[in-house]
């Protein structure tokens, strides 16, 4: 079977409520399937309900997107005759994509050309080896089990949907006999995707030493500090269309605490408590940007500004800012004979700082606290970075030999 080369469907929150463009429409046609502008459709005003919260909505544009264009260019079947078994074969097929469906290097999905309409990206792909050509070793695309979960989740998700709107009568994931096949099932999941405290205490001082030499490294300053020390997410620092990050969302309330608010995952809004490191990282970051030392209540810049133009910076400039801050670290770490540590560091990506962030809160603070400042559903996910009990039972069996006697310790 000859494959064809994959295209964007679902444009961003701010364009998909628009008609699909000339190009896109004759792709879907040529593409001869039954009803598939029906399921394109469907499609779209599935994705529409998440226009609220970029996270989500971006979450579930990638699922969605790509067993579309698998059913219709690989499957060659409409997404309503999709049974438990195709689904399987998809599941399987993600976890190891071909050639031609796998980008090297990010690439947006539309772009606007000289008249106006919103045109695919012709480098474009449904799947992404962020490695790019420095790993050719294939086990380094393999989905991580959060990876894969979300994939089915999200799948899962989108065909209950079709249920709902009497599209399907049955939804094929939740048919699946073995999902065992693809996820396993851990005794206590917890959060091994962090910095170590070696690899954390060379980066912040390797920052924090070129700010001396080069002050632009002041930004990257700030931008460690607030994950680390706020623990935020990425997509709550950076601009997106339903939210812009300003100074102000750092306010003092009327007992004189600092607090920072923000609008996180599921479009939910929380406020985080500024320990006294963050609002003195607040204020030489202000005294760099030539601001006052704190923000007031109607202070309207961009937290992380662009160097060039209007407002705020995005999630890929600050994915680069961070990437930046990890190479430099890197590098102090070989120096220092640290190979391991530089090795691992290598593999980290924007979401390990706030991983690090809560590991750390949770060794020192109330669960329950640290629940509320991290936005977590329940303290069950808080519980999953709690690691003295895994260190003690480890310690309790150390001391265990053939012959049946406890060493001692």
């Amino acid at each position: 079977m000859q494959l064809q080369k994959p295209q964007p469907l679902f444009d961003s929150t701010l364009w998909i409520a628009d008609q699909p463009c000339s190009r896109l429409r004759s792709f879907l046609v040529e593409l001869d399937i039954v009803n598939i502008e029906q399921e394109y459709m469907l499609a779209k005003r599935f994705l529409l309900s998440y226009q609220g919260s970029d996270d989500t909505f971006n979450s579930y544009r990638r699922e969605v997107e790509r067993v579309c264009q698998w059913a219709w260019m690989f499957r060659k079947k409409p997404i309503k005759a999709l049974d438990r078994h195709d689904l399987s074969a998809y599941f399987d097929f993600v976890q190891k994509p071909p050639a031609l469906w796998v980008a090297r290097k990010h690439s947006q999905r539309f772009t606007t050309n000289s008249n106006g309409e919103r045109m695919p990206c012709d480098n474009w792909r449904p799947f992404l080896n962020r490695h790019g050509d420095k790993t050719p070793d294939q086990k380094k695309m393999q989905l991580t089990q959060s990876a894969m979960r979300a994939i089915i989740a999200g799948t899962s998700t989108f065909f209950t949907y079709l249920m709902q709107e009497n599209y399907i009568s049955a939804n094929p994931v939740s048919l699946i006999r073995q999902k065992s096949k693809y996820l396993q099932k851990n005794q206590q999941s917890r959060v091994t995707r962090k910095l170590s405290d070696a690899q954390w205490t060379h980066l912040i001082e390797e920052i924090q030493q070129r700010c001396l030499q080069q002050p632009i490294f002041e930004r990257h300053l700030f931008i460690f500090s607030a994950f680390y020390l706020l623990g935020c997410r990425i997509s709550e620092l950076v601009d997106s269309p339903g939210r812009k990050p300003i100074m102000s969302d750092f306010y003092q309330d009327s007992h004189g605490l600092w607090w920072f608010k923000t609008v996180g995952k599921g479009n939910k809004a929380r406020e985080i408590a500024v320990p006294d490191a963050m609002l003195e990282a607040l204020r030489r970051y202000r005294h760099y940007l030539g601001m006052t030392a704190q923000p007031s209540a109607n202070d309207q810049t961009p937290i992380i500004p662009k160097k060039k133009g209007e407002g705020g910076i995005g999630i890929r400039q600050l994915r680069k800012i961070v990437q930046v801050g990890f190479d430099c670290t890197v590098e102090r770490l070989i120096e220092s004979g640290a190979n391991d540590e530089a090795d691992s560091l290598r593999q980290a990506t924007v979401h390990w700082l706030r991983h690090t962030a809560i590991s750390k809160d949770v060794q020192f603070r109330p669960r329950e606290h640290v629940r509320d400042d991290a936005g977590h559903q329940s303290v069950q996910v808080t519980d999953r970075y709690i690691e003295i009990d895994l260190q003690e039972r480890h310690a309790s069996a150390r001391s265990k030999t053939l012959s049946g006697q406890q060493n001692e310790t």
